[in-house]
């Protein structure tokens, strides 16, 4: 199923430009692995299947709904611009990417706080030209990372989060 994380963005893209709402890709290690997509004006569901049944659905757009793992929030008063969820049996991770009048400091510091009640270790944190970004993981698989950058007003925000996602 790591090939298939790897054929979502294929996807995504095909979808984007307009491609078929359905068929199959093979894999570089000769896996046949099937795909639909189902648009609804800005948003795009997709459902990835591989020879052995398991599936994965991804859900993204500007509509769609935030569904972040436990432990995790949106930062208060921030605008979701868009988000992606992805489902993959007991897997579950989303990229939210937000909007806030607040500084990249306190965002970071805010994810910081969640993530390491959580259970996620940070193990990597860097500042460069205005914009932050933090990361780790947790021991039961968890993986983390948020950057945010700003302009005098404005702060845009990605948050990811995963769990259980191969």
């Amino acid at each position: 199923m790591r090939t298939l994380l790897t054929l979502s963005a294929a996807v995504l893209l095909l979808a984007a430009c307009g491609g078929s709402d359905e068929g199959t890709i093979e894999t570089e290690d000769g896996e046949t692995v099937s795909y639909e997509v189902d648009r609804d004006g800005g948003d795009t569901s997709m459902r990835i299947t591989g020879e052995d049944g398991q599936a994965m659905v991804i859900n993204s757009g500007t509509g769609s709904a935030v569904d972040l793992p436990d432990g995790f929030s949106l930062y208060p008063g921030a605008s979701v611009v868009s988000t992606t969820t992805m489902n993959q049996g007991d897997g579950q991770g989303a990229l939210v990417i937000m909007q806030s009048d607040s500084s990249p400091e306190d965002m970071v510091s805010f994810y910081r706080r969640q993530a390491e009640a959580a259970g996620v270790q940070i193990q990597m944190e860097m500042t460069t030209n205005g914009s932050m970004m933090i990361g780790g993981e947790g021991e039961n698989g968890q993986t983390f990372s948020f950057n945010a950058s700003g302009t005098d007003d404005t702060t845009t925000g990605q948050l990811v989060v995963g769990q259980g996602l191969n």
